[in-house]
């Protein structure tokens, strides 16, 4: 149910995750030492608390096989058990896993994650968005996976802005991108939730905020939603609208233009014809974009 994210989240996702890869290389010191040079650092950045746990870390981190990568996560946290270093490798098998679109293993090692560090927005959003993009209606705990997937989001939107691990080197502006694409993620996410739940206000006003925070790179498929879900509500006009940016920011031929054309078609004649005063014709039910 969930949209493909967009390449510009993907890469800025994976720049923050990617980056939280790379902990402070010098092993933590014994308790009491001093740091004169210690530089000054508004976070705290995860460290190896000795050259054995580094030199583990090293090795598993450069396994570029997501499965490879699990594995040796799972090993190191057997082995380090209090290491702050556990959840960098789970986030980062967790994005090789987006990368392949495998929302059964995204879900895994972004719970995993999240067990370690419940206020990193990074896995929550992952794990809300694959969960609900993972769940049909007949599943037998669709309620319960909504549930996980609506708390998640919620935390993400709570946490951005003091939960997300800024690595040195990342820019201010990359930082608000990767806010701001995190937010529509998990705005889009519960927009789908409200939308299966025949919560059409619910589903319109998230996804606004979605789009609204996309300006800069727009989402198809995030004004395709916005535009059944004003449907349902029988805000023809509106829905017109946003299907016509659905169709502008559509890649040509892509399952998203197809829809979006029909659901501008559809409008069209629901608005000429009450703007004839006719009664309307049968018409077919909005689509519902993927």
């Amino acid at each position: 149910m969930r949209l493909t994210i967009i390449a510009m989240v993907m890469w800025l996702m994976s720049t923050l995750a990617m980056a939280q890869g790379t902990p402070n290389k010098t092993p933590a010191p014994a308790q009491g030492a001093q740091t004169a040079a210690a530089a000054p650092a508004t976070q705290h950045q995860p460290q190896a608390k000795s050259k054995e746990e580094y030199d583990a870390y090293n090795q598993a981190v450069a396994k570029t096989d997501p499965a490879q990568l699990e594995a040796a996560a799972d090993e190191f946290a057997q082995k380090f058990p209090n290491s702050e270093l556990k959840e960098l490798l789970y986030v980062r098998a967790m994005t090789f896993y987006q990368q392949q679109n495998n929302s059964g293993k995204i879900i895994a090692t972004g719970r995993q994650a999240i067990a370690l560090n419940p206020n990193n927005p990074v896995p929550l959003v992952a794990v809300a968005s694959a969960l609900v993009m993972d769940t049909r209606e007949s599943d037998l705990d669709r309620d319960a996976r909504y549930a996980e997937a609506s708390k998640d989001a919620q935390a993400a939107l709570g946490n951005i802005d003091t939960g997300l691990e800024i690595p040195p080197g990342i820019s201010e502006a990359q930082i608000s991108a990767a806010k701001a694409n995190l937010r529509s993620i998990a705005y889009d996410t519960l927009g789908v939730i409200a939308m299966n739940k025949k919560d059409y206000a619910g589903a319109e006003q998230n996804f606004q905020k979605a789009a609204d925070l996309m300006k800069d790179q727009p989402d198809a498929v995030v004004y395709l939603r916005l535009s059944v879900a004003q449907d349902n509500e029988k805000k023809y006009p509106e829905a017109l609208d946003s299907a016509n940016k659905a169709i502008q920011f559509a890649q040509e031929g892509s399952p998203e233009k197809n829809l979006a054309k029909q659901q501008q078609a559809r409008l069209q004649k629901l608005i000429a014809e009450k703007a004839g005063s006719t009664t309307p014709a049968s018409q077919p039910q909005p689509p519902t974009p993927h």
